[in-house]
């Protein structure tokens, strides 16, 4: 499937702020319901006779629910509904860069509060020092700009919140409850947290001394109690965020890193890694490829890499699409300006084709068959690392790569988003959301389902083990890979 395919953290639609706009949560509900059940091609193979009635009841009860909620609350009501289908390519999005300060502080307006002032705070502090409790103080964010007062709540004994200070002045405002704490023993244990948009983000929590870790699984960001010095600023994977990276481990191993996202923008600088790098090396026995936290874009970023795991002719997905007026338009009329003409000239080929099976269920994407005329010597062998945030493109990647007699895979099952796919992205009655949802589906289904199961690794990392990338380099010695 040779497009564009984008997942998770897409380029969003500008959004122009107007009093006609309408962030009622029942009008949006209804919108988002009646846009999945035309245009997401997943949708009949997910609501069928066996749970027919259990989702006519689950999407009456949310949209009585919706019926009630408060703007700002609407979010978390329209992701449980789309949660029903499994399909981490459907997904609701928030964006308010094209709104004024003042615009994103009259929609938050009724967030939940405390009465604690900043002044008032500061002489609690100050006159209790005595009966504080060691979670009670100011926390900053690891770059200062970010400040909340942790304090014993109240109300409800054994519970601690912690209100905004200092933040963005926008979407966050002094007073305003960002978390809650409850103290078990002399264990902390998170009862929830809010994120940028104010919903209820999942996420892992330690205290240990005067710092708190939070993480979502990718990144860890972490927060120091009255800290008088600026903490250093939080070091990224700069190596996956910045573009793919290629270096020699030794004299026979080297390291593709790719980015986070496969953008159309790294097409170029993959092609130029392996001709510069790869290519130039005479003897490179073994190469990894570390596809770690890599949860989408384009597949056409990989295709340069192809012809170094080939050993044999690569069987291809294909993929059917749902022609629907609104996916066309939304989707397969926005060809992307960055890439090469032959591939300009393929995506207007599409587009015509769509046009002309307007409603149908179209095989836009036959079946295929990768043949090279000659197989490259080297790498001898090629290892791809993995782990549960590998998703959507670097998954159609791994499906092919590991068709390869020289490929083995590391690490634990990907994450399982690779059923559905071709996001298409509309804005919602309020401008501050936009929808996702995939019109094109494998033609794997029904018989070779993977989404939220993801495709096993051929070595399974051990939990413990903190340097995968060594990992597989004597794991591969070891074997003779």
């Amino acid at each position: 499937m040779r497009r564009y395919l984008t997942i998770f953290f897409p380029t969003l639609f500008v959004f122009f702020y107007s009093k006609a706009q309408q962030c009622n949560c029942s009008d949006n509900l209804k919108f988002v319901i009646e846009r999945v059940k035309k245009n997401y091609i997943g949708y009949n193979d997910k609501t069928d006779a066996s749970n027919k009635k259990k989702f006519e009841i689950f999407t009456d009860s949310l949209l009585n629910e919706a019926g009630k909620a408060a703007t700002y609350q609407c979010l978390p009501v329209i992701r449980k509904w789309l949660s029903f289908f499994k399909d981490k390519h459907l997904s609701i999005a928030y964006n308010d860069s094209h709104y004024s300060k003042e615009q994103i502080r009259d929609y938050y307006a009724h967030e939940e509060r405390t009465d604690w002032t900043d002044s008032l705070f500061m002489a609690y502090l100050d006159n209790s020092k005595r009966s504080l409790d060691n979670i009670e103080g100011v926390w900053k964010d690891h770059t200062a700009s970010y400040q909340i007062g942790i304090v014993k709540d109240k109300k409800s004994k054994g519970e601690f919140i912690g209100f905004v200070i200092k933040a963005d002045g926008a979407r966050w405002m002094p007073q305003q409850v960002k978390l809650r704490i409850v103290k078990t023993g002399k264990g902390y244990f998170l009862k929830y947290f809010r994120a940028v948009d104010h919903s209820l983000a999942a996420l892992s929590f330690q205290k240990i001394n005067d710092t708190i870790a939070l993480g979502d699984g990718v990144v860890t960001s972490k927060w120091y109690k009255n800290a008088t010095i600026q903490p250093k600023p939080l070091a990224q994977n700069s190596d996956q965020e910045s573009g793919p990276k290629f270096r020699f481990l030794d004299d026979q191993t080297g390291l593709l890193q790719m980015p986070s996202y496969a953008s159309l923008d790294y097409v170029a600088e993959v092609d130029s890694i392996l001709k510069n790098k790869v290519k130039e090396t005479a003897k490179l026995d073994h190469l990894i490829i570390d596809l770690r936290n890599n949860y989408g874009g384009s597949v056409l970023m990989y295709d340069k890499i192809i012809p170094y795991v080939y050993t044999g002719p690569i069987l291809t997905e294909g993929g059917i699409v749902l022609a629907t007026e609104e996916n066309i338009r939304d989707y397969y009329s926005n060809i992307p300006s960055n890439v090469s003409d032959s591939m300009r000239k393929v995506f207007e080929k599409n587009l015509n084709t769509l046009k002309s099976h307007l409603n149908e269920l179209y095989p836009l994407y036959p079946i295929d068959t990768i043949k090279f005329s000659k197989i490259m010597n080297y790498p001898k062998s090629v290892s791809v690392i993995m782990n549960r945030n590998t998703a959507s493109a670097a998954e159609l990647f791994i499906l092919q790569a590991k068709q390869s007699s020289k490929v083995k895979l590391y690490g634990t099952n990907s994450s399982g988003a690779i059923d559905y796919l071709e996001v298409v992205r509309t804005k919602l009655p309020c401008g501050f959301y936009s929808l996702g949802y995939p019109a094109c589906k494998s033609m794997r289904l029904p018989g070779y389902p993977l989404d939220n199961i993801g495709i096993k690794p051929d070595v399974e990392i051990p939990v413990g083990i903190s340097d995968w990338i060594e990992f597989v380099k004597a794991y591969s010695i070891k074997k003779g890979q």
